[in-house]
C-alpha cells in the first residue's frame, strides 16, 4: 500500500515536469517488464509444489531404473557359470576356447 501512495506523487511530479516522448516510453517499458516478472514470479509460485511432485517422481522412477538394471546385471553375471554347467553335461560338447585352431 505504501508503494502505490509514492508512485501517485511520482507521476503528478512527472506530469508537471512534462517528460518527452522517450522518456514515457522508458517508463512504460520498465513498468510493463516490472509487471511482467511481478507475473512470473506468482505464476511460479502457485506452481512450484507441483514440480516439485513431478521431480520426485522423476527420482524415484530413475533409482528404481538403476537398481533393475543392477538386479539384471547381477543375474547376467551368473548365468555363464550355468550355461557351463549345461555345456558339461552334453556328452561330446567341447569347450570353444578349446578347440584347435582352423588350417
Amino acid at each position: 500500500m505504501e508503494t502505490v501512495q509514492e508512485l501517485i506523487p511520482l507521476a503528478r511530479e512527472m506530469v508537471a515536469q512534462r517528460p518527452t516522448g522517450k522518456l514515457v516510453k522508458l517508463y512504460v517499458l520498465g513498468s510493463v517488464l516490472v509487471l511482467f516478472g511481478v507475473v512470473l514470479g506468482l505464476v511460479e509460485t502457485v506452481c512450484s509444489p507441483f514440480t516439485a511432485a513431478s521431480r520426485l517422481r522423476d527420482e524415484e522412477a530413475a533409482v528404481a531404473e538403476l537398481q533393475a538394471a543392477r538386479r539384471r546385471q547381477a543375474l547376467g553375471t551368473r548365468a555363464p557359470p550355468e550355461k557351463r554347467k549345461q555345456r558339461e553335461a552334453v556328452p561330446g560338447a567341447r569347450d570353444p576356447s578349446l578347440r584347435a585352431p582352423a588350417s
